[in-house]
């Protein structure tokens, strides 16, 4: 019955005939109440409302217009007077109208700025000192720093003035190259190597030593060069040979004069004695070969493994042992392509230790590449040949020289052959 109430009252607000609805409620009420008083409805209460703002009085026309179309064209108001091409009045708009306006907010006029330009060098004006920065104090602090060193520098003795001394800076000292030694004859150079030899008065018989450097590539397989010697006159040493043989060998060797004869006992003997040798040569028969594989890395980096283009695997035995006793010698060429060799003691006659290096050159020539071309017999395989003592300086020797050196050596050899 309530809301019945309410819905009268919202009726009779807003219906124009709430009569009908009266009717309704009345009805309604006999009917679910029976008998009985009606209550009396509920006061209304008056609701004010804003005022809806009105239009400008220009627009007025335009409103009424918009509200109550006519269709009769007489009745039309005349159209408003165009405006006139100027600028735009700014109207004061209210909070409410700004909801209904378009493009309302206020009009921006555009703004032109002066072109800048560059000025000249000649129109600019004096540039100012800058203020000192923080590499300016750190300048000045550098400064002070080196004008309280030189302070202390300058210390007082007994009231006297006194500076130390200033250790000059470090330059560079360019190196002084050692002349070059310019190349000397054969025999000239065996006497200056005895003259410096006797003035340093060593306590031992110095060797005579030759150094060849050679035009060859140590690399490659076919510009090897290796060989061996027998000296007219000898080494000037005890060598000390030992002979890897048995049986008849092994009683030949004895008789030549070895000084160590042995079998697989002297190969156990070398395996098994922590590296102590005693002896300078190796010669050994070819039976005896593979068994030398045991001591190979002995008796390879000493020089002492027999090798067949050596002559020291071989089955005369007694013919390498004499031949090593009296002066064989082995050369080989290292990895900076140089040979070094002894060729006699500094005590030997000049004659013997030219006879020595003519029988020298004369093996180094035999020994030549066959792979090596482009040369001669001397230029272009034997750059330089040098000449020294064990512990002398060295003097480079003419290679016309050695030549004859050698030339006189093998007519000498032909002969007694």
């Amino acid at each position: 019955m309530a809301h019945l109430r309410l819905l009268l009252s919202h009726s009779s607000r807003h219906h124009p005939q709430p009569h009908r609805l009266l009717s309704l409620l009345r009805f309604s009420s006999n009917t679910g109440s029976g008998s009985g008083p009606t209550p009396p409805p509920p006061p209304i209460k008056p609701v004010s409302y804003a005022p809806k703002p009105q239009p400008a009085p220009e627009e007025a026309p335009a409103s009424a217009e918009e509200a109550a179309p006519s269709d009769d064209p007489g009745s039309r108001p005349p159209p408003p007077p165009r405006r006139s091409q100027g600028p735009p009045q700014r109207q004061q708009w209210t909070r409410e109208e700004m909801r209904f306006v378009k493009d309302a907010g206020p009009s921006i006029t555009p703004v032109s700025y002066p072109a800048r330009v560059a000025p000249l060098p000649e129109d600019r004006p004096a540039e100012e000192a800058p203020p000192e920065g923080p590499a300016d104090e750190g300048l000045r602090g550098e400064g002070e720093r080196i004008e309280m060193d030189a302070t202390r520098a300058r210390r007082s003795f007994f009231g006297m003035q006194a500076e130390e001394e200033q250790a000059p800076y470090p330059t560079l000292i360019p190196v002084e190259k050692r002349p070059q030694k310019v190349a000397i004859d054969l025999v000239d150079a065996i006497r200056e190597i005895k003259t410096s030899a006797n003035e340093k008065k060593r306590n031992f018989t110095e060797t005579v030593e030759a150094h060849v450097m050679l035009g060859v590539d140590p690399r490659r397989g076919d510009q090897m060069v290796r060989g061996a010697l027998t000296l007219p006159h000898g080494t000037g040493k005890t060598v000390r040979v030992a002979v890897f043989a048995e049986g008849p060998a092994a009683d030949e060797a004895r008789a030549a004069g070895a000084d160590v004869v042995g079998g697989d006992e002297l190969i156990e003997e070398i395996r098994t004695g922590g590296g102590k040798l005693s002896f300078d040569k190796c010669i050994a028969t070819p039976m005896y070969m593979p068994r030398l594989s045991k001591v190979a890395r002995i008796l390879g980096p000493r020089g002492l493994m027999p090798n067949p283009k050596l002559g020291s695997v071989t089955n005369d035995v007694s013919g390498a042992v004499k031949a090593a006793k009296s002066g064989r010698v082995d050369f080989k060429i290292d990895k900076t392509a140089i040979v070094h060799v002894g060729l006699g003691k500094i005590n030997f006659s000049d004659e013997n230790l030219r006879e020595n290096i003519g029988a020298f050159v004369h093996a180094l020539l035999l020994a030549k590449p066959v792979g090596l071309k482009k040369t001669s017999k001397y230029v272009g395989y034997v750059k330089k040949f040098t000449l020294s003592s064990t512990m002398g300086p060295g003097f480079p020797v003419t290679i016309p020289s050695l030549s004859a050196a050698a030339d006189h050596y093998n007519n000498s050899k032909v002969q007694a052959s």
